[in-house]
């Protein structure tokens, strides 16, 4: 997962339409008006204009623009001279002068009938109280909203859903991982409860201060993150009553349709992706008809002179921009090129090929540009088409982009060969430029700033571990044995920068200069705000390869998770690992019930449980089926072929 170097979340405004009753302003009494004489002015006006605008019009006995609702046929204007309409100019051929002056004064009758009636019926409402108007105007506000949510529910084709496997169960035989596996459901119930307590409908919750939470990624609105990222969690762990509390809030409250400016990439990774997950897990509709609806409002984000997404959008305006911090306005490479997964889904779902198209542009853009060294600079300018400052990384900025491309290829069922070469290409260019051994032994993966390796990783590049076993079958020249190993090696040194502190839970970034390793050195990076991605990497090496240093690994995250970040209103995250008695940043993350706990009670399950060559999980632990080309479902959806 990945985040913009500068926002420590997850890799990672004006409030909703108002229908209470309209506010009226008050003056001093020398300016007050009577409401009622204000209205009968305008209304006073308006009558006057409308009639002083008809009487002084031109009088066009031969032709007119538009019909004003008559009967009569429109005819488009042809230029004699060119041979060709010229749209936009209609004209009305009348038989006569006079009929034309008949219609004309049949139009004057009508309209100062209307206006008569119109004014009839201002007198009536200004004989009705403030209240019965007030009541009024919150009855026409309520048909608009309904009309609104009906358009909303408007019904998605029916699309066969792919052969599912796997979506319950896991029960381990042995009564020890039964044990951990339970312990770990008793940690998600504590999260969800206290959540459900203090936060609902919140983004994230404070749990020491017992409130909602919420950071600039979500915009100003209480959007329920929280609820939409743990619900497949939720359903995985068969906590089915909670899963059914989130899905109600989902039906009735969550709405896309505010003037709140958010993070593209966020709501893709954990809104779009959890409520497809969701879908997928449990048939029900109405996550599909959410995930497409909150789609629709980031399309706009894609009005770029090159087709390369910006970092935010206005989900009511549609109006776009960047993070001010990213390099000359550039947009994120860990960003655009983690939006693939979900908009493939939303195409299979929808057989509407504009999202399929979005992501294939952008990959196609990036197929024609040059790369330095062959590594993926982080930041690439919208406007221009042109890198940003040369900064590679496979932690925050960069992560997830490697992570799709070969996500992409697991997913189309190892058929999408472009994806798989670009992924082997970048990783060949990372193994030669960014990872390297320490002198005590450790492989880590640096980062490349202006030709410059830095020797620094963060734990969001923890993840790779898990990404390099993903990858190992299929790569170029059988090298499977070779990433298998380099996955073990990056387990390991992630497991020493957890080992080394006084807390056992590893930090933001560690160096490795010199005589310190794997340990972090600035104040600012020893931080742990419950991260997932050690645990996603411990998960993937026992899955490929069941040695069982990944379980122990593991537990120990959990328990020490339990012992310094769980607090009574739910888990918080820790401002210094260093110190055994650590300060809370009483924030939980929405991720840390979508990943971390999703990660350890997979680890503790069996592996019948989301399957790995059935289920592709995106880089928010949300997992989406492998769509398979030789099912039929497929080959009849248009948005496929």
């Amino acid at each position: 997962m990945t985040t913009p170097a500068l926002l420590p979340l997850s890799g990672r405004r004006i409030p909703p339409l108002n229908l209470g009753p309209p506010s009226f302003p008050h003056h001093r009494a020398t300016l007050r008006l009577s409401e009622k004489f204000i209205l009968l002015l305008i209304l006073s006006a308006f009558i006057t204009l409308c009639f002083g605008a008809f009487f002084f019009l031109p009088d066009s006995s031969k032709h007119k623009r538009f019909d004003l609702g008559l009967e009569d046929v429109l005819i488009p204007h042809v230029d004699a001279g060119k041979g060709a309409k010229n749209p936009g100019v209609f004209l009305i051929h009348g038989p006569d002068e006079h009929r034309h002056r008949e219609e004309e004064e049949r139009l004057r009758n009508k309209i100062r009938a209307d206006h008569e009636k119109a004014l009839e019926e201002a007198k009536e409402k200004l004989k009705k109280s403030r209240e019965e108007i007030r009541a009024e105007i919150q009855t026409e506000k309520n048909k608009v909203v309904q009309e609104m949510k009906t358009k909303e529910k408007k019904p998605l084709p029916a699309v066969p859903i792919p052969n599912l496997i796997g979506t319950h169960g896991g029960e381990p035989e042995d009564n020890d991982l039964r044990e951990k596996r339970e312990k770990i459901k008793e940690m998600m119930k504590h999260a969800w409860d206290n959540y459900r307590i203090y936060g609902w409908g919140h983004n994230e919750l404070r749990p020491i201060a017992r409130k909602g939470h919420s950071t600039n990624i979500f915009g100003s609105s209480q959007m329920g993150a929280t609820i939409v990222d743990a619900l497949d969690t939720l359903y995985i762990m068969g906590l089915h009553d909670e899963f059914r509390d989130g899905q109600k809030w989902i039906e009735n409250n969550l709405d896309f349709s505010v003037n709140s400016e958010v993070s593209v990439f966020e709501v893709n990774i954990r809104f779009i992706g959890g409520l497809l997950a969701a879908y997928y897990l449990s048939g029900e509709e109405i996550f599909k008809i959410k995930a497409v609806q909150l789609a629709e409002k980031l399309l706009p984000a894609f009005n770029t002179p090159t087709g390369i997404p910006w970092a935010m959008v206005n989900l009511k305006s549609g109006v776009g921009r960047n993070w001010g911090w990213a390099s000359a306005g550039s947009s994120i490479l860990a960003e655009f090129g983690t939006l693939h997964m979900e908009f493939v889904h939303l195409s299979y779902l929808t057989g509407n090929p504009i999202y399929y198209k979005k992501v294939m542009h952008i990959r196609k853009l990036l197929q024609k540009m040059d790369r330095p060294n062959g590594l993926y600079p982080n930041y690439l300018n919208p406007r221009t088409g042109r890198w940003g400052q040369y900064h590679t990384s496979v932690g925050g900025l960069g992560d997830s982009f490697y992570e799709y491309l070969l996500k992409a290829w697991l997913m189309s069922d190892k058929t999408d060969h472009e994806a798989r070469k670009m992924y082997d290409d970048a990783i060949e260019a990372i193994e030669k430029h960014l990872i390297r051994k320490s002198r005590g032994g450790l492989t880590f993966i640096g980062e490349w700033k202006n030709g410059h390796l830095e020797k620094k990783m963060g734990h969001l590049a923890c993840f790779a571990g898990g990404m390099f076993v993903l990858g190992a079958d299929g790569s170029r020249m059988d090298q499977a044995g070779h990433y298998l190993e380099l996955g073990a090696e990056i387990a390991r040194t992630c497991h020493e920068s957890y080992d080394r502190t006084a807390l056992k839970l590893g930090p933001e970034s560690f160096k490795f200069d010199g005589a310190v390793e794997a340990v972090a050195v600035r104040q600012a990076e020893k931080y742990y705000i419950l991260r997932p991605e050690v645990i996603e990497t411990y998960w993937y090496l026992w899955r490929f390869t069941h040695d069982p240093r990944y379980r122990e690994w593991g537990w120990e995250a959990a328990l020490a998770i339990e012992k310094y970040c769980r607090v009574t209103g739910g888990f918080s995250g820790v401002k210094d690992v260093y110190s055994s008695t650590p300060t809370h940043d009483d924030v939980q993350q929405s991720f840390f019930l979508a990943e971390t706990l999703k990660y350890l009670y997979l680890l503790f399950s069996s592996d019948d449980l989301l399957p790995l060559d059935h289920w592709v999980f995106n880089t928010e632990a949300h997992p989406l089926p492998v769509l398979h080309l030789a099912n039929t479902t497929l080959s009849r959806n248009p948005a496929v072929r």
